[in-house]
């Protein structure tokens, strides 16, 4: 009866020593590298200027259709197809400066670099191009 005592008892000893290694094993292995920050989104800004200016009219996806403003009912055009894709960018750029046609001027609501960037904003997103 000693010796199975004896024997369960080395057998837990050494039982014991195995298991107290395992998280120094563990702590010894190589620690994670740092994930690398998000590149940041260089149309981010522009995107604000299109929801807080052109949304409302030109609709999320640029789909433009039939909206009413103060009163009078509008077509806007698409900026993802049709015309919209053959026009230049200077263009595009007096248009949103100017208006017409039922859409408002922006030159005195917006600043040159904004209308720029969403000009490329259209471009890329509803346009699919660079």
């Amino acid at each position: 009866m000693k010796l199975i005592s004896l024997v369960l008892l080395t057998g837990f000893v050494v039982i014991l020593a195995i298991a107290c290694n395992k998280p120094a094993e563990q702590s010894a292995a190589p620690k994670a590298t740092p994930v690398a920050s998000a590149t940041p989104d260089p149309f981010a800004a522009a995107r604000e200027l299109y929801a807080k200016n052109c949304v409302g009219c030109h609709m999320e996806k640029g789909q433009g259709g039939s909206v009413t403003v103060e009163g009078h009912k509008l077509k806007v055009p698409s900026l993802r197809e049709g015309h919209a894709l053959d026009h230049p960018d200077s263009e595009f750029l007096e248009q949103i400066t100017k208006g017409g046609d039922g859409m408002p001027a922006f030159k005195d609501k917006l600043k040159a670099e904004d209308m720029d960037a969403l000009v490329r904003l259209i471009r890329h997103e509803f346009q699919g191009k660079p």
